[in-house]
């Protein structure tokens, strides 16, 4: 990484470098990511082997919270995925799952939990850090895991959509802000917007809430209004 320190961070955040926080009860694993964050310029808060030790370490922080837990699934102390990523989501902080990529079930679990994204073990240093980079970013990581944990499962209850509504869904979680959406589809952004509002409303409905445009954007590829990725691991929608 020599000659790359701060450039997966470029743009990450505004107003500075990105805060993370690192659980691993392996304590190999956590010493490795920190030096290798550190190295790419990123500020890391804590580093801990379970999930009740970084939510204290958080506690004393100004804002309470960090840019990136990136937690691991596999942690020894019998909690559950669920419990963790969403004790982790309620400070503000997103997470990034950092686990063993045959663990679908477990990684579905963290991604319906909240989780934007996970990064297998076995990838390289660069990937995870760039992989931070995004998160901290506030996008998803939409990558072959994801995609996979998604595809996996066929349990999902789909959200009866109207057609004004898919098409709102489709142009606003491929990226286009909602002003965009409105002025494309013809309509006023007032009725863009409660077009929206519909939608979650909708995704409450059964089960599968999406209150931020991350979870909207999962929720249009898991009911196949978006595409994943290609079988080449790339963005299919490009």
């Amino acid at each position: 990484m020599a000659g790359q320190k701060g450039d997966p961070l470029s743009g990450a955040v505004a107003g500075g470098q990105a805060t993370v926080a690192i659980v691993d009860d392996h304590e190999a694993v956590r010493l490795g990511l920190r030096a290798a964050c550190r190295d790419a310029g990123y500020d890391v808060v804590a580093e801990t082997a379970d999930v009740p030790t970084v939510l204290a370490a958080l506690a004393v922080r100004d804002g309470g919270r960090c840019d990136v837990v990136v937690l691991d699934l596999s942690l020894g102390d019998g909690s559950s995925v669920t419990e963790n990523v969403r004790s982790v989501l309620a400070t503000g902080s997103a997470v990034l799952v950092h686990s063993i990529a045959d663990r679908v079930a477990a990684v579905r679990e963290a991604l319906a939990a909240g989780a934007a994204g996970v990064i297998p073990k076995a990838s390289p240093m660069a990937s995870v850090i760039a992989a931070i980079a995004t998160v901290a970013r506030g996008e998803a990581l939409t990558n072959v895991e994801w995609a996979s944990a998604i595809e996996a499962d066929r349990d999902f209850a789909k959200a009866q959509l109207g057609r004004r509504e898919h098409d709102v869904l489709h142009l606003y979680a491929s990226g286009l802000p909602l002003k965009l959406v409105a002025a494309q589809l013809g309509i006023a952004h007032s009725t863009a917007r409660e077009y929206l509002d519909r939608i979650r409303a909708k995704y409450v409905e059964v089960g599968r809430p999406a209150p931020t445009k991350v979870d909207l954007l999962r929720r249009a590829v898991e009911d196949g209004i978006l595409p994943g990725l290609d079988g080449d691991g790339g963005d299919a929608r490009r």
